[in-house]
């Protein structure tokens, strides 16, 4: 078992170093300085090994506090009807059994699991079940102290917030038991990374029943939630035995991983028809434009379904949310103080929901997929008057796609800060509709100008570009990090609108500059 652990870490840290070393050599400004023989620098390999050491103690911990404080704390705060523990439990119950079947990581399509067990032929049994242990073992490092800290400040018994990650992972040992036997019986394997329509349709009808019953008040008493939690505990080592017991982790193995090789194309290939199923093959388009402006506006045409149709449905969804709202607080007087005191301070978590509702990532994929890959083999195209011209022209048109839905979100949470009581300077109002637009701006010029100083993807669609993936991350987590942020809306609306001003200005400088040399195709 020692041997097998050994290899198997070996084969994901060499992995993992490789993946590292060609992100460094990714990033602009360091690439110059990094050798063309990079993987063979005694140096470099070191630091990468202690950067893939320190990123396997982070997904310890890392996902499991970014789980609790979106999907599970951060989302549990807003319900004031029910108690705060009942919440908790209810929230984490039904999270725990959509994820024993959805995140379980015995039946994951991985790169280090194909080479151990298909390519270097290891005992498909021990693989499996020590890297499962391996994987129950972070899930109980991993959700110990975040169990102890979230369920003891809503009042939870420490001895049971203890057992809540034995409980979780019981309930993962009782789920891999489960597919184990249904596969004996069918002989069909289940895939993490594939999961059957039905199976996302139950998924989401648990989500549905996770959220919204504490919204309506309707939550059980917290010793129902706790004494299923327990029984997760003696479930699981019941379940282990048969995980243990099983025998066919050699055929289930090459069934489950007998496509692996095969998958970036099927991915790339499924991006590729979803794409053209997408784009409007109507012969009778035209366009009266000249230059720049013919191309973007036959673009724009063609993917209407991808721009405009996804825009005008979110658009519609939110305004059926702010209508659903304003109609709550005139039916419930007695919550409009609360409302109104959290519209006035939590302007900052609105900056997560337009990162959520921004269509950037969308249009740049679909300029790359069915535009930019075949211009940018011509020499005119990348020309610095013409890139800044016709990044200017784009970044009109997804300001536009974009705005809709921005200011049905801003005129709505002005209506609801009206209808929760108000406030007594009026400016609040335009500075929170103007805030909520600035927001939506800035994802607009921050997702085009990363697109054209990185340009992440090469001839076959993937990411190739470190840089970029860190400055998405980077996006993502700082816009969860501000979802917790309290401030007036005129001071951090102002400081919004200011910063959305200097950013265009500073982006346009930038892309003028540097986009000829990197707004290129990848290799």
């Amino acid at each position: 078992m020692y041997k097998t652990l050994r290899i198997s870490f070996s084969l994901k840290n060499t992995y993992r170093v490789n993946a590292i070393l060609f992100a460094l050599k990714q990033i602009p400004l360091i690439k110059k300085l990094l050798p063309d023989a990079l993987y063979g620098v005694r140096g470099l390999k070191i630091f990468a090994n202690i950067l893939s050491v320190i990123w396997e103690i982070l997904t310890f911990f890392l996902g499991k506090f970014l789980y609790f404080i979106t999907l599970v704390c951060g989302i549990g705060i807003l319900y004031k009807h029910a108690p705060a523990d009942q919440v908790f439990l209810h929230i984490l119950l039904l999270l725990t059994a959509v994820g024993a079947y959805m995140n379980n990581v015995m039946f994951d399509q991985s790169r280090d699991k194909y080479y151990a067990v298909i390519l270097l032929r290891m005992n498909a049994r021990e693989y499996t079940l020590v890297n499962f242990g391996y994987a129950m073992l972070k899930v109980l490092i991993g959700f110990l102290p975040f169990t102890i800290l979230f369920g003891t400040d809503r009042g939870l018994p420490l001895w049971f917030c203890i057992l809540l990650p034995f409980a979780i992972a019981g309930s993962k040992l009782a789920a891999a038991a489960d597919i184990l036997r249904d596969y004996e019986k069918k002989g069909k394997v289940y895939n993490e990374s594939r999961v059957q329509k039905h199976l996302w349709m139950i998924a989401g009808l648990v989500l549905v029943l996770t959220y919204l019953p504490p919204a309506l008040g309707f939550v059980f008493p917290a010793p129902a939630y706790m004494a299923v939690f327990l029984l997760f505990i003696p479930a699981g080592i019941l379940c282990a035995w048969k995980i243990k017991t099983f025998r066919l982790y050699r055929e289930m193995n090459q069934e489950l991983l007998s496509q692996v090789t095969n998958q970036m194309d099927a991915v790339r290939q499924a991006q590729r028809k979803a794409s053209d199923k997408s784009i409007s093959t109507d012969v009778t388009i035209r366009s009266s434009r000249r230059g720049f402006e013919y191309l973007n506006d036959l673009f724009v045409k063609r993917h209407r379904k991808i721009l405009w149709k996804s825009s005008l449905r979110l658009s519609g969804i939110c305004l059926a949310l702010s209508c659903g709202a304003v109609a709550a607080l005139l039916l419930y007087p007695e919550a409009q103080a609360e409302i109104n005191r959290m519209v006035l301070e939590w302007l900052p978590y609105f900056l997560f929901i337009m990162y959520a509702v921004n269509r950037g990532t969308g249009f740049t994929k679909a300029l790359f997929m069915n535009c930019d890959h075949s211009l940018l083999t011509y020499p005119f195209y990348k020309q610095p008057d013409c890139i800044l011209k016709l990044f200017r022209i784009r970044l009109r048109e997804i300001m536009k796609v974009n705005a809709v839905p921005a200011a049905i979100i801003g005129a709505g949470l002005s209506a609801i800060l009206y209808v929760s009581g108000g406030t007594e300077n009026p400016l609040n109002y335009v500075v929170l509709f103007v805030s909520i637009l600035c927001m939506s701006l800035f994802f607009s010029i921050h997702y085009l100008t990363i697109y054209y100083l990185l340009q992440p993807y090469n001839a076959g669609t993937e990411i190739k570009s470190g840089m970029y993936q860190v400055i998405m991350s980077a996006t993502y987590l700082v816009c969860l990090f501000l979802m917790n942020l309290r401030m007036p809306i005129l001071v951090f609306g102002t400081a919004c609108i200011a910063f959305c001003v200097l950013y265009s200005i500073v982006a346009c400088i930038l892309v003028y500059r540097y986009a000829p040399r990197t707004f290129r195709l990848r290799m």
